[in-house]
């Protein structure tokens, strides 16, 4: 039972698409602060299947991703008792907030953002309107459950101040309604680059798959594409610009064993490379063995994975409805009744 007494933790949301099994990238990035986040905050987690139809999906993969993703998701410490862990196709009212919001949003502003410009010179042939207004879905995301926080890296912060600018032009449009979402960076993480082009992100959409590491490649898988890395001449490990191939080695390795940049410098005195290569490999292989385990432990028992998601659906659908009712209420709607 919970403790009344107790002051309420602050609330933060995060999402992510089921497109295809995670990257050392997002596991770095964000995830592994997901699981840290559980226990100073209350933590709405949810796999965000309405936004990946922007791009094309074919069903059946579409369905195995998901179900995927979400046992990752728990492999990777996702706690469905401490946390909301839910699939956003579940809860309706993403979709019916998301339109309110739609009307709320000004073209020019959709029109000005850079991930709409990117994904339409990528997906020329399918360039929908789904694209142009996932914005306005994210914002239906956030809001829904008046989260105080969203834990944002630099590609995402122009989604987050449309979210804000959305809930406080309606908020002065009918009255408070909203909270007002802040941006949550986190304290540890690292912007993991592509291994074979240090100046991309790391992306499972990258051609070249030996660019990313997922979390489900083998020990040998791993090994291969960090002796292949792309380095540089100067066979001297340090942080330094220009760098870009050992500066992104450095960032895996110091987000895995806790060693600051200058520890690492140090370790590696004299070494050249192909030592710090291997040593990356290795502390990756080492992070990921256990995920792994747990992971196959958990895509083999599809009668948990539907319990904790079918049971997390309805726990979310409570928070969400009472926002959008209130919304609703608000804009002029007539209640409905039953």
């Amino acid at each position: 039972m919970e403790n009344t007494t107790e002051i309420r933790k602050k609330r933060v949301l995060s999402m992510i698409q089921p497109t295809g099994m995670f990257t050392l990238g997002n596991y770095l990035g964000a995830l592994k602060n997901f699981v840290a986040l559980q226990d100073d905050y209350e933590c709405v987690y949810a796999l965000a299947d309405l936004h990946a139809i922007t791009v094309r999906q074919e069903p059946a993969a579409f369905r195995k991703n998901t179900l995927s993703a979400y046992a990752m998701m728990l492999a990777l410490g996702i706690d469905p008792e401490k946390s909301i862990f839910f699939i956003q196709s579940q809860v309706p009212q993403h979709a019916q907030l998301a339109w309110v919001l739609n009307c709320h949003t000004q073209f020019g502003e959709l029109s000005r953002m850079t991930q709409f410009k990117d994904k339409s010179a990528k997906h020329a042939d399918n360039i929908n309107a789904g694209l142009f207004t996932y914005p306005c879905l994210m914002a239906a995301d956030i809001l829904l459950y008046n989260a105080d926080y969203v834990p944002i890296g630099a590609d995402q912060k122009q989604h987050l101040e449309l979210a804000r600018n959305v809930a406080e032009r309606f908020n002065g449009l009918y009255s408070p309604t909203f909270v007002v979402p802040e941006g949550l960076i986190p304290k540890t993480g690292a912007r993991i680059m592509s291994l074979q082009d240090p100046t991309k992100k790391m992306s499972k959409s990258d051609e070249n798959t030996a660019g990313f590491i997922t979390m489900l490649d083998t020990p040998d898988q791993i090994m291969k594409k960090f002796k292949r890395a792309v380095t540089d001449s100067e066979a001297c490990v340090r942080y330094a610009e220009g760098k870009d191939g050992i500066n992104n080695l450095m960032g895996i390795y110091s987000c895995i064993t806790g060693k600051s940049y200058e520890e690492i410098e140090k370790e590696f005195e004299g070494h050249g490379y192909g030592d710090f290569k291997t040593a990356v490999g290795e502390a990756v292989v080492a992070e990921l063995g256990p995920i792994q385990k747990r992971y196959n432990e958990l895509i083999r028992d599809k009668a948990y994975l539907e319990k904790c998601y079918s049971e997390a659906a309805p726990r979310a659908e409570a928070i969400a409805r009472r926002t959008l009712q209130k919304v609703m209420k608000k804009v002029g709607y007539l209640p409905q009744k039953g």
